[in-house]
């Protein structure tokens, strides 16, 4: 007989607004919205009193300013968000045997077993306690079955409560709710849905998983499934480990630091379209070269979660510059980034140019369609 999981789904609350009134007691209770300042920049995030106005994220600041006048607009801060996350993380990582970091804001948790010793409840409802006591953060907290259940729970137990769905009362809890709460459904599939009628989960797990397939082709399946409260997917141990990077050995050893720095600057713009093509972000970047002698040096930086190569290739030309100091044959370079989460660029809403977001969205649209080499930086152009 299979053991019943228990997992968790740990979201912190309005996140970045809950970090900015870390800063500013007097944002509390206020209107907040983060983002560009500017009419022409876009919302990253807002407070629950923001909502009410009709705000959300992602809208133009133009038309956020317009629905709440007496808003307090912030601009982001990454640096101070990543660090705060991470503070969350640690603390999660001394406590619970498996965890995934599944955004900058956002946990899975695997305590099965757990409840041989300790009631899985009571231990989640610790640990909230603990992360809420020790960093100031809202956070809100699901239990159940699996990974899709538990976050719906948490997104029902917001703003900052806990949910416990056991695995017998899973459909229960489900039935009522919006297929909008299921993970996968975006604005699309959900107008498609209602347009045949679909509005709850209920009415989507009765229909027959061919004819949801037909409709949704190779994802209906799995939406279908979840409306039914299944969800094999494993909690994957997350690890600061986790790396995506390039090396290259040169066929004979240089000194021709130009040469170094463009082969550097390439490797550093193909990483950045593999981390927006898997939906990453990094927060460590680390250089390594090795000279003729075979000796072997590597400096690493801990930056603000970013996927952006412009960022990305003047932080890794800054630590080879600060790393090549022997003026050495070089016989070898690489670049690395690591401690990676789940998650979308959130940078560009807190900058007033739109118009860098529009040309990475264009430039990785036409990568996809032709290749990734169909479009390159000059920096990277003679580099194969």
């Amino acid at each position: 007989m299979t053991e019943t999981r228990h997992i968790v789904h740990l979201d912190l609350d309005t996140f970045f607004v809950s970090v900015e009134r870390l800063q500013n007691a007097r944002l509390a209770g206020k209107p907040v919205i983060i983002g560009g300042t500017s009419d022409r920049g876009v919302v990253a995030s807002c407070s629950y009193e923001a909502r009410q106005y009709g705000v959300h994220s992602a809208m133009p600041m133009k038309t956020a300013r317009m629905l709440c006048r007496d808003a307090v607009i912030v601009r982001g801060d990454m640096d101070l968000y990543s660090r705060h996350s991470r503070m969350v993380t640690d603390i999660i990582a001394e406590r619970a045997p498996v965890y995934e970091k599944a955004s900058i804001d956002e946990h899975y948790l695997d305590i099965t077993g757990m409840d041989r010793f300790f009631g899985c409840l009571a231990w989640t409802h610790e640990l909230r306690q603990t992360i809420i006591r020790e960093t100031g953060l809202p956070i809100s907290v699901g239990l159940s079955v699996n990974k899709t259940v538990s976050k719906i729970a948490t997104g029902e137990a917001k703003p900052n409560g806990e949910i416990e769905v056991p695995g017998d009362r899973v459909q229960q809890f489900l039935n009522p709710l919006s297929i909008k709460k299921i993970p996968m459904i975006g604005d699309r599939v959900y107008y498609l849905l209602r347009s045949m009628g679909v509005g709850t989960i209920e009415t989507l797990s009765r229909i027959p998983p061919e004819m949801v397939e037909k409709v949704l082709g190779k994802n209906g399946i799995v939406i279908w499934k979840k409306a039914n409260g299944i969800d094999p997917t494993p909690v994957k141990p997350y690890s600061e480990r986790k790396s995506i990077g390039s090396e290259t050995t040169f066929e004979s050893d240089t000194i021709d630091v130009a040469r170094i720095r463009q082969v550097l600057s390439a490797k550093v713009e193909r990483l950045a379209f593999e981390l927006r093509k898997k939906q990453k972000l990094t927060s460590c970047v680390t250089v390594k070269i090795r000279y003729s002698n075979f000796d072997t040096h590597t400096l690493q930086q801990r930056i603000p979660f970013t996927s952006f190569d412009h960022v990305l290739m003047k932080i890794s030309l800054e630590l080879f510059d600060r790393l090549y100091q022997r003026r050495m044959l070089i016989r070898l370079v690489g670049v690395k980034f690591s401690h990676l989460v789940g998650g979308v660029q959130q940078l560009n809403m807190f900058e007033d140019v739109p118009e860098m977001i529009s040309l990475y969205n264009a430039m990785d649209r036409i990568r996809l369609r032709f290749g990734k080499k169909a479009i390159r930086r000059a920096a990277g152009m003679d580099i194969r």
